[in-house]
């Protein structure tokens, strides 16, 4: 078992308190607002983009060419064909890559 850490659990308390503001930060000032500004209305159409570079680019860049591969498959299927497509055809080629791996 491990020691109890009061530094930790402060630590991690305040980071709830501050996830929690900010998420409630964001409504209440959203709800203020008698129209968006084009601005404001253009950041938050960023938002989806970047958080799916955040969690694609560090497995694109970290992971191995089967990785690599279905995320090129996928993207490629993605453009032309619905979202489960593309999730199923990279899950097939990183399947396929494993069970045949080359080199």
């Amino acid at each position: 078992m491990t020691d109890f850490n009061p530094h930790m659990v402060m630590l991690i308390l305040a980071a709830a308190v501050v996830t929690y503001l900010t998420r409630i930060g964001g409504y209440v000032l959203i709800t203020r607002m008698t129209r968006i500004p084009p601005r404001v209305e253009a950041a938050l159409n960023a938002v989806p983009a970047a958080v799916l570079t955040t969690l694609v680019a560090p497995a694109f860049f970290s992971g191995g060419w089967d990785t690599k591969l279905a995320m090129l498959i996928a993207l490629l299927v993605g453009l032309r064909y619905p979202p489960t497509l593309m999730l199923v055809a990279g899950w097939a080629v990183v399947m396929i890559w494993r069970h045949f791996p080359i080199g």
